[in-house]
């Protein structure tokens, strides 16, 4: 009975003509026929992307081929899509589920190929990173399509080709502080809590490549170019030397388009276009000089009052940006108060 609802999405996928409407029959085709008759499916799919009528729609179909086809499948249609400018990005990641290691080579030759467009050599080297568990993107964007061309690491891909496609040990995970395990102290405690929403967050998509949606210990260095600049309250000084945020964004209506929390490592520069001119480093006028920017939202800075430090604490404050002038409201009584009112929110 299945087989000729499967030829009738068949044939009507091949002939429409209206983007959204072949959504809804691929979708409908995945839904009722991808589970039971994979391979049939797969046939379908495949052909689309080689000769289907709407172009964008052949590019887009790549990441359904990738998901349903399985090891040691359909590897002459990855090489061939491969070499086709639109279908490339999405085959790198085929021709490494179909073949495994025997696709370092090829996918090697393609990053070093400066005839292919950069974001095609860029995720070759992604996900020659990830399926071989060498650091080469460590530092760069989580998505490939953002990476530079001086960005690429050709020089230590083909490396590793020389050295035979050893296997690597993968990106070490951030260090962070025991308390977030047995916290004791209110500021620990409430620490432990914006951890645990975090690493939440983490398990459903992280990227050690660059890490993001930590709480880790800081570096010397950079608490010793903080401690140059301000006194801060201890309670928010131990929290960036014991936790201290890596690209921690809480994504939450309470906080227009998300807040970014700082973290020591860019707490001086996350100053830049509030205390003083990114360019020029001359204090802005207007700007509070007791006021230290320690996240924000949207740009609306969350500031810590340095001229009310008390108990070991200090009060936040926050503004609207564009507004003219600053008008600064308190936000929370202590830096304690904000981070429990983040681990909520998060």
């Amino acid at each position: 009975m299945a087989v000729a609802p499967l030829a009738a999405l068949h044939r009507k996928l091949f002939d429409e003509t209206d983007g959204v409407k072949f959504s809804s029959l691929k979708d409908r085709l995945l839904k009722r026929h991808a589970a039971d008759e994979r391979q049939a499916v797969l046939a379908i799919l495949t052909a689309y992307a080689r000769e289907g009528q709407l172009l964008h729609w052949r590019a887009f179909l790549m990441s359904d081929i990738v998901q349903l086809a399985e090891a040691n499948e359909h590897t002459a249609f990855f090489a061939w899509a491969l070499a086709q400018p639109e279908l490339a990005y999405r085959a790198v990641d085929g021709m490494l589920k179909s073949i495994g290691k025997d696709a370092y080579a090829p996918l090697v030759a393609l990053a070093a190929s400066s005839a292919t467009r950069l974001e095609v050599r860029a995720r070759a080297i992604k996900s020659l990173a990830a399926f071989s568990r060498q650091p080469f993107d460590t530092g760069l964007p989580h998505d490939p399509g953002h990476w530079k061309p001086d960005s690429l690491p050709l020089d230590a891909v083909l490396a590793w080709q020389h050295d035979g496609y050893p296997d690597g040990a993968g990106h070490a995970v951030p260090v962070t502080h025991a308390a977030l395990d047995e916290p004791r102290t209110p500021l620990e405690k409430a620490a432990a809590r914006l951890e645990k929403k975090l690493a939440a967050r983490r398990k459903k998509e992280q990227d050690l490549a660059q890490p993001s949606n930590w709480l880790t210990i800081a570096s010397a260095a950079d608490m010793a170019g903080i401690a140059q600049r301000w006194a801060l309250p201890e309670q928010y000084r131990r929290f960036l030397a014991c936790h201290s945020p890596l690209r921690v964004f809480i994504d939450s209506p309470q906080y227009f388009q998300g807040l970014s929390l700082y973290g020591a490592a860019g707490l001086v520069k996350a100053q830049s276009g509030y205390a003083w001119d990114a360019v020029s480093g001359t204090a802005i006028a207007g700007w509070p000089e007791q006021y230290m920017v320690i996240a924000d939202a949207g740009a609306d800075p969350y500031c810590l009052d340095l001229g009310a430090i008390a108990g070991g604490d200090a009060p936040v404050y926050t503004a609207e940006h564009g507004m003219g002038a600053w008008r600064f409201e308190r936000h929370a009584d202590s830096f304690i108060d904000f981070l429990n009112e983040i681990a909520t929110a998060a």
